[in-house]
């Protein structure tokens, strides 16, 4: 992933909260056998320490790539939003002359895959797992000698991602004036299609820690 100066995460801090703040679904990616092309699963995925923690159901496909090649890629994407060519023209210019661009943020992490087949080994990882998604323990315990989950274990297979670099990249135009990111932000706040406002929220906080862009 190409990242700009201005569209790197201005500490590690910053990615992290990011995920953490409901940032829980990615892509993962994995190189296919010689000859096939690679193999790509969207899944959601809980942040556990220096790893990620996945499940995926027994015949999905991407266990013969994982099996060939264990070095993956999970790709975690939010906070897009598409910037017309009017909204970014020089000043002075006629703003048919602006050139759009795309707003978002990706954080790509590089891990080493371990398949977790082990039933009590799968049941921690989906106690984790719910531990992150249902906080609130509304849920029948994960148990490998009861219902209901100890009959569906046999049918998935667990993954434990682990992270051995990370990529982080937050696109906001944030090398541009003050008053132009501003401008953007109201703009999108205004136009509120799809992810507009948490993109706005997401330039604005940029915004504020960095103001005028210095190289």
């Amino acid at each position: 992933m190409f990242i700009q100066p201005w569209d790197a995460a201005l500490d590690e801090a910053e990615w992290q909260r990011w995920v953490a703040d409901g940032h829980d679904f990615g892509q993962l990616s994995v190189n296919g056998p010689p000859g096939h092309p690679p193999v790509a699963v969207p899944t959601h995925f809980t942040v556990d320490g220096p790893r990620l923690l996945i499940h995926l159901a027994r015949p999905n496909p991407v266990w013969k790539a994982i099996e060939h090649d264990p070095n993956v890629l999970f790709t975690v994407l939010g906070d897009y939003a598409f910037i017309p060519g009017t909204w970014r023209a020089q000043p002075g210019t006629p703003p048919a002359d602006g050139v759009p661009t795309s707003y978002y943020t990706a954080v790509q992490f590089t891990c080493r895959a371990r398949i977790v087949d082990d039933p009590e080994a799968k049941a921690e990882l989906l106690r984790r797992q719910l531990a992150h998604f249902q906080p609130d323990g509304d849920h029948s315990p994960v148990a490998v000698d009861q219902p209901p989950y100890g009959r569906m274990l046999p049918g998935i297979r667990g993954l434990r991602l682990e992270v051995t670099d990370v990529l982080a990249k937050f696109k906001y135009d944030d090398h541009k004036p003050v008053e132009h990111r501003t401008t953007v932000a109201d703009r999108l706040t205004a136009r509120g299609q799809g992810l507009d406002v948490p993109t706005a929220h997401r330039q604005r906080r940029r915004l504020n820690r960095i103001g005028t862009w210095k190289p």
